[in-house]
């Protein structure tokens, strides 16, 4: 496993008290790696109700490395801002929600900006139209080399991640949990599929969630990763918090998250709809979505006018600028 002392210190600092990302993106530099001394001496002026010495440092650092260890095969390694192969995300995102330290498997190229990574999200249960749809589009942009992104979920997520490995394509699943203990369970054996066929894997993670509260705040976080590393958003097809569906055991609207990130960061967003959907709840939020004009709509029964489009989206280094110091293009 590969890994840098500058991750090490990173992932140390956010175990005290009130050092968020926030802190570790204004403090640290993002193009080159920060002393353990520096380091120390930013964080006994931030931190509160807690001591913050070397000695401190240095225990809890040898703890997270001998946690990270653990992981053994599930993970290659592990970058962090200031690291040469950290990754830069897409759009205008804040400092509190930039990612500082990823765990991975497979070819961390993918992330890489020179690539036209496209998240496809949606929701659990998916009608079979939706699923046919969705494989059409994916097949059509994997066919002119994009890398697609989404969470590895059931329903839309995996027939996203299914498709592109089906037509000999690369995609990036971003994970909501540690590698080595992968979710949803029933999909572990197709994750190794993905990495082993050119894929990768990504996750902030090197521990469980200790609640369920955790959990879901690791979905929602894990959900604006999809957005940072893509160049757009396209949902499939989710329900809103608001939709009723009598057919549906439970009203399933996680996907919402993503696309409001993608609306927020600046990054394009699109919706695969038809009319014949009008009436399906499973289409509401892709609905809502339409409503701003910026939106692309992709009709499945004449994709290619839209793929064509998605495919030649501006990506000039202005659209992918810091939202907060202004710096561009760093990593």
């Amino acid at each position: 496993m590969k890994y840098s002392d500058n991750a090490l210190n990173i992932l140390t600092a956010k175990t005290f008290n009130g050092i968020g990302d926030a802190w570790i993106n204004k403090n640290l530099s993002k193009t080159k790696t920060s002393p353990l001394e520096l380091i120390v001496e930013l964080l006994a002026k931030s931190v509160k109700k807690e001591t913050v010495s070397e000695e401190i440092f240095l225990q809890r650092k040898s703890n997270i490395e001998k946690q990270i260890l653990l992981l053994g095969d599930s993970c290659d390694g592990v970058v962090a801002i200031g690291d040469e192969k950290f990754p830069t995300h897409r759009g205008a995102v804040k400092e509190s929600e930039q990612p500082n330290v990823l765990f991975y498997k497979g070819d961390l190229g993918l992330l890489s900006l020179e690539n036209t990574n496209v998240a496809v999200i949606g929701v659990l249960t998916p009608d079979e139209d939706t699923e046919m749809d969705e494989r059409k589009i994916v097949s059509l942009l994997v066919q002119q080399d994009a890398v697609i992104v989404s969470g590895l979920a059931q329903g839309c997520d995996f027939i996203a991640h299914d498709q592109t490995l089906k037509f000999g394509g690369a995609t990036v699943a971003i994970l909501p949990s540690p590698l080595n203990n992968i979710m949803p369970v029933k999909h572990r054996e197709f994750a190794q599929q993905i990495f082993e066929t050119g894929g990768l894997l990504i996750t902030e993670y090197y521990d469980a969630p200790s609640t369920k509260m955790e959990l879901s705040s690791r979905y929602i976080r894990r959900d604006r990763l999809q957005a940072l590393f893509s160049d757009i958003v396209i949902l499939s097809a989710s329900y809103t918090p608001n939709s009723v569906d009598p057919t549906a055991l439970k009203i399933d609207s996680g996907s919402r998250h993503a696309m409001e990130k993608s609306l927020e960061y600046s990054i394009p967003r699109a919706v695969i709809y038809h009319e014949k959907y009008q009436r399906n709840p499973k289409y509401d939020l892709n609905r809502q979505v339409m409503k701003d004009a910026k939106v692309i709509v992709i009709d499945p029964t004449n994709p290619m006018p839209m793929i064509t489009q998605i495919l030649n989206l501006d990506k000039s280094p202005s659209s992918n600028q810091e939202s907060d110091d202004g710096q561009m293009g760093l990593f």
